[in-house]
């Protein structure tokens, strides 16, 4: 048996320079976080007294006498590449699905170093993340980046660069209390409405012609970000720079954002926030804000919204518990 926890990522800027459209013509980056919120996936071979041979414990439950018949795409495309069969998989997580916080391919990410774990095989953060990428892009057929599978493989607090045949994943550097002031004025509003970030992404990916010069600008927040956090700056030219970013992430396509998100958000900046964004590919989920915290009571207050406070976390997917089973059947 095998248990990994994988955590989720908050992205700050760049997103949508990491989708190969855009990224082999031009290149991309990313400034982005894992936070201390976690899928968690238990993977053991499944004994061979049932009539069913793979068990999948997720929103809902999926018992199937053969690969074929699983309906969860990852847990499907994973089992085929992996090579695996007979499994019992189970999952749990702090903070729903569909939310932006790239908990798909946190899911993905986590599935495969289960399964990986389970083989007795060991594998490196590059090569867990290539291969989430693999399962989503080429063997699920899903319109999404590249920068959450990383970002899950990873942790940490990093700059991810991609470019037409590499991607680079490198440490932001800062100090122990500059990571915690930014921290500090970091937290998550919950919209309550779910979105399906393929579809969105999709129609982002269409556009992504005719946006060069909003993809670029976007491109270039990544390393402002990085400037700002790594020097002496004034912590809120962060959150005036987040505020820039979301104006102009939202003008790339008319489904990234709704009238509800646009009023939860200015409701938010006349009640003291500084900036913030919709997190991940848009359309709901998470609303990040950044404000001081002596503001922050008064603008969950006026939002009337679950709000969530979480840390930086730096490991990536790991496996929290592992043992040999012994087959004595």
């Amino acid at each position: 048996m095998v248990i990994t926890q994988t955590p989720f990522r908050i992205s700050f800027f760049g997103g949508g320079t990491d989708y190969r459209s855009y990224f082999e013509q031009y290149g991309g980056a990313v400034l982005s976080t894992s936070i201390d919120k976690y899928c968690d996936l238990t993977v053991r071979h499944l004994p061979p007294f049932f009539d069913h041979r793979i068990k999948a414990a997720y929103a809902t439950i999926e018992y199937a006498k053969n690969i074929d018949e699983i309906k969860h795409p990852s847990i499907k495309a994973c089992m085929r590449y992996t090579g695996t069969n007979d499994l019992s998989i189970i999952y749990d997580a702090d903070l729903p699905a569909r939310s932006g916080l790239g908990s798909s391919s946190s899911f993905t990410v986590g599935l495969l170093n289960a399964i990986h774990g389970l083989k007795g095989e060991f594998v490196d953060a590059i090569s867990l993340g290539k291969e989430a990428i693999h399962v989503e892009q080429d063997l699920i057929g899903e319109s999404v980046g590249v920068q959450d599978q990383m970002a899950a493989a990873y942790g940490g607090f990093n700059i991810m660069e991609f470019s037409y045949n590499n991607i680079l994943v490198r440490p932001v550097v800062l100090s122990s209390e500059r990571r915690q002031l930014l921290n500090d004025h970091l937290f998550l509003v919950y919209t309550g409405l779910p979105r399906f970030a393929s579809k969105i992404a999709s129609e982002q990916i269409k556009v992504t012609p005719q946006k060069t010069a909003e993809l670029k600008e976007m491109h270039q927040m990544v390393f402002e970000g990085e400037r700002i956090l790594s020097s002496n700056s004034d912590i809120s030219d962060f959150g005036k720079l987040l505020n820039e970013s979301w104006k102009m992430k939202r003008s790339l396509t008319a489904k990234i954002s709704n009238s509800l998100i646009d009023s939860l958000y200015e409701k938010a900046l006349r009640s003291g926030a500084i900036g913030g964004k919709l997190i991940g590919a848009g359309g709901g989920g998470y609303i990040l804000l950044f404000a001081s915290p002596d503001r922050q009571k008064k603008i969950i207050e006026e939002l009337e919204l679950i709000a969530v406070t979480f840390k930086f976390e730096n490991l990536g997917s790991k496996i929290i518990f592992f043992r040999n089973e012994e087959k004595g059947w």
